[in-house]
């Protein structure tokens, strides 16, 4: 983090000298412009009463060829300083971030299949973002095929998300009533929510709305069990009409983050009925690696400088953990306290009698003949007796 801050202030520097050179320039050739104007009025002044130039303006040209002259050297004197500092932050991002990064990458890890793999998950992403255009460029350079059936739903995912930004509520209603039975199988709350909102938009017409909003309260009849609450609400705002919802006890129904929250709900059912993460794979992969690439250099150049490189030569292991954050905690882990190696499908975490829990590695290891004797507590039992557990 320093370091970007570090990055971030020579960057400002260059910003503000940016900004002012700017303003600099637009003074200068604007006083030149006014300066050279007065000077050619004097000028066909003077041809009008006689033919020649007199050598006061003779001088007065001279003098304004040489004040040109010198503003256009300072100006580029300046420029010169500027390229100075635009130099001062790329040295400061040599300085402070380390571009080879190729020594933590794993041999052959892009083969076919694998360079197949990440292009349909970088137009997956393009899909999501509704970028059809540069994901189908990408189909055609890397020779994927991509079926109609699999864009097809993020066409109409982006189109309502669109519409939902510009507070547009039809189309996701439409969506949501198509699928209200799936829907209602997630116990999800995106249908009545919608209705909630299109509610609303009508309570703030006043009461010019006022029949139109009774006759369309008609839609909350199927979800009267489980917002009850919140639609006799609804029913008590319509009592302020009269006055306006904004100069009313319930003013809160007005809260614009309702908008941004209907979007994210609306993602998160979709993307739930379409069996897909909320969040872009390549997202979230990407921001994994960022906050995990510093650890992983800086355990690669340890390891090297003390010459113990025999340490890291599992494939799908780290010689320590590298903490992500909670954001990217997707599943439960599990690390044997014996042999402090996180479990595997191949070496699943075991409980035994006791109800003290090892990996199947270490259950190995440690029974001797039939018996087996727990590691923390005295029972004895039967190695056949230990069960294995999924979190």
């Amino acid at each position: 983090m320093d370091q970007c801050v570090t990055v971030e202030r020579e960057l400002e520097k260059v910003l503000q000298k940016f900004s002012g050179y700017g303003q600099l320039c637009e003074r200068s050739l604007e006083e030149l412009i006014q300066y050279v104007a007065g000077l050619r009025r004097e000028i066909l002044q003077s041809e009008n009463q006689d033919g020649d130039l007199s050598g006061t303006i003779s001088l007065v040209m001279t003098q304004c060829c040489k004040r040109i002259k010198d503003t256009v050297q300072k100006l580029a004197s300046d420029h010169k300083d500027i390229h100075s500092s635009v130099s001062r932050v790329g040295k400061a991002i040599d300085k402070n971030f380390d571009s080879d990064i190729s020594s933590v990458g794993i041999d052959g890890c892009w083969q076919a299949d694998s360079q197949r793999i990440l292009n349909e998950v970088m137009v997956e992403h393009f899909f999501r973002q509704g970028m059809l255009d540069v994901a189908e460029e990408l189909c055609q350079e890397s020779g994927l095929s991509i079926d109609q059936s699999q864009k097809q739903p993020f066409v109409e995912l982006n189109r309502i998300l669109e519409a939902l930004k510009v507070r547009v509520l039809r189309p996701a209603l439409e969506w949501a009533v198509s699928n209200r039975e799936m829907l209602m199988a997630q116990n999800s709350s995106l249908e009545f929510k919608l209705h909630r909102l299109y509610f609303i938009s009508l309570l703030m017409g006043g009461t010019t709305n006022q029949r139109e909003a009774l006759q369309y309260a008609k839609n909350f009849q199927p979800f009267a069990l489980n917002h009850q609450k919140d639609i006799q609400v609804l029913m008590g705002s319509l009592v302020y009409l009269r006055q306006g919802i904004e100069n009313s006890p319930y003013v809160h129904l007005l809260d614009a983050n309702q908008w941004a929250d209907i979007c994210d709900i609306f993602t998160r059912d979709a993307c739930a009925l379409l069996g897909l993460s909320v969040e872009s794979p390549l997202s979230v992969s990407f921001s994994a690696g960022c906050v995990a690439l510093p650890a992983l250099i800086n355990i690669k150049a340890v390891i090297e400088q003390r010459q113990c490189t025999g340490v890291w030569n599992q494939k799908d292991e780290l010689p320590i953990e590298v903490d992500l954050g909670k954001k990217c905690w997707y599943h439960s882990i599990f690390a044997c306290p014996i042999l402090r190696q996180q479990t595997t499908d191949n070496n699943p975490p075991m409980k035994l009698v006791c109800g003290h829990i090892i990996s199947r590695d270490a259950l190995n290891k440690m029974f001797n003949g039939s018996k087996l004797k727990c590691p923390y507590c005295p029972m004895e039992q039967s190695p056949g007796d230990a069960k294995q557990i999924f979190f």
